[in-house]
C-alpha cells in the first residue's frame, strides 16, 4: 500500500538526483523526437543529456516508478513523457508541508 508520504518520499528521491532533474528537464523541451511522437525514447534522452543507455534506464524506472513519468511500449521502443499531474501533486505537497 502506497501512502501519501512514501509517494512523496518516493517523488523526492526521484528529484533529488541532478541526473533525473536534467532528463525531466529534456522531456519537458522535448520538441520534435526522431520519430515524431508525442514523448522522447531512451536514445533520444541519451543524445539530450550524454549518458549511456544503461544509466538511462536506470533514472528512467526510478522516475516511472515515483509516478513522475509515464513510460510507453510500442514495439521495441520505450516512449517517455513527463506526468505533469503528478509533478504539480509533488509542488503541492512540498508548498502544503513546508
Amino acid at each position: 500500500m502506497t501512502t501519501p508520504a512514501t509517494s512523496l518520499d518516493s517523488m523526492l528521491h526521484a528529484v533529488a538526483d541532478p541526473t533525473r532533474r536534467r532528463i525531466l528537464g529534456a522531456l519537458k523541451q522535448r520538441g520534435t523526437s526522431s520519430a515524431g511522437n508525442s514523448g522522447l525514447c531512451a536514445g533520444d534522452i541519451e543524445e539530450r543529456v550524454s549518458l549511456s543507455q544503461p544509466t538511462i534506464s536506470h533514472h528512467m524506472a526510478i522516475l516511472t516508478k515515483a509516478g513522475l513519468v509515464d513510460a510507453v511500449k510500442q514495439g521495441q521502443w520505450r516512449w517517455y513523457r513527463r506526468n505533469e499531474k503528478a509533478l504539480r501533486r509533488l509542488g503541492k505537497s512540498l508548498r502544503a508541508q513546508l
